[in-house]
């Protein structure tokens, strides 16, 4: 067991602390990672505002990148020195979705077996499974993905969760294609990656729609082509405007409201796809939308969730086409930032000034 330094949320709403987590050694299935840097998700706040569930105390962080500094028996996929993305979807292998081929609708993804403690031998949650705000964390040897060592932790390390929910939100659930036309509501991290992968899937026309200019230049940095800022128009006509009176082929929710789900219903195509990426609030219903609408539209509607990604598959592609200077993942990243600064990088998510605080180690 080592003790190293972690962001731990005590109870609901109260601020995060820096506290002395306890690191067990690698059990069988099990690796510690050495943490290089981990991005402050919107996820975080939700577990520290007893959003997630109530099994405080909760070891935050989760969309990391860092070397494994050891591993525990019969891991074979990753060895230590190996620089690897942490992901909260290692696949089991065996269930029903990972039989038929579909291992990224695994619907028995698993954790480390062990439990990191603080000092005082309290058990922690660590947010999705990693619990990546620490100087190095226990998990499944499963939830981490090997990529190219050259490439920047604070940077790649976003795939973990939200740049990979939005990136795929569009390119594997989504499966938008060369020459489409795509409508993304909702631009901040989640939705302006939805905008990169439509971008890097060859879409034609990419139209963001948000309430804050601020996010929508951001967006037209990431490949959109037209913005529209539904605080002053309707985004449903000015989508349909935008592509001669039919809607877009694909719309992708990243907010997550009954009222914005609805916009995107109403702005697609006939026989369109709505994604739904953002994640909505417990309380949230279904907006009331006449059968006849579902049926004579026809098409699909979506839920997204983590993209549909496969880790082995997806983050070694993507962090290739970084590396080649195609997919712009520098752009994601606000601010670097230390452990201390996790509370007040909290407080920035609200002022739609940052895509993403990251924590950097070292």
């Amino acid at each position: 067991m080592q003790q190293v330094k972690g962001v731990v949320a005590r109870g609901k709403g109260i601020a995060v602390s820096i506290e002395t987590i306890n690191v067990p050694d690698p059990g069988p299935g099990e690796a510690v990672v050495q943490v290089q840097a981990c991005g402050v998700c919107h996820t975080d706040l939700h577990y520290r505002e007893g959003a997630i569930n109530d099994e405080f105390p909760f070891l935050l962080g989760h969309e990391a990148a860092g070397v494994v500094e050891s591993v525990g028996p019969d891991v074979t996929e990753v060895a230590p020195g190996d620089f690897v993305i942490l992901n909260w979807r290692a696949v089991c292998g065996n269930c029903r979705a990972c039989n038929r081929g579909e291992p990224w609708y695994c619907f028995n993804t698993f954790n480390a077996t062990q439990k990191m403690t603080l000092a005082d031998g309290t058990e922690l949650s660590p947010a999705l499974g990693i619990g990546a705000f620490a100087e190095k964390t226990l998990v499944a040897a499963g939830q981490c993905t090997k990529v190219d060592p050259s490439a920047r932790a604070a940077a790649v390390g976003l795939l973990g969760c939200g740049v990979m929910a939005g990136l795929g939100a569009a390119m594997n659930t989504g499966n938008v294609r060369r020459g489409q036309s795509v409508a993304v509501i909702g631009c901040g991290g989640v939705g302006a990656a939805a905008i990169a992968g439509a971008a890097l899937a060859g879409a034609s026309k990419i139209i963001a729609v948000d309430v804050d200019e601020k996010k929508l230049e951001g967006a037209t940095g990431m490949g959109a082509t037209h913005t529209v800022n539904s605080s002053e128009i309707d985004p449903v006509a000015a989508i349909q405007e935008l592509t001669d009176g039919f809607g877009a082929d694909v719309v992708i929710d990243a907010v997550g409201h009954p009222e914005t789900w609805k916009q995107a219903f109403y702005a697609r195509d006939l026989a369109g796809t709505v994604v739904l990426v953002g994640v909505p609030s417990p309380e949230a219903k279904m907006p009331d939308i006449p059968l006849i609408d579902v049926f004579g539209r026809g098409g699909a509607l979506k839920s997204s969730w983590y993209g549909d990604c496969l880790p082995s598959r997806d983050f070694p592609v993507l962090v290739d086409l970084y590396q080649q200077g195609r997919l712009d993942l520098d752009a994601f990243v606000t601010e670097e930032i230390g452990l201390d600064d996790v509370e007040a990088a909290f407080d920035r998510m609200h002022t739609g000034d940052v895509l993403r605080s990251v924590v950097v180690f070292g």
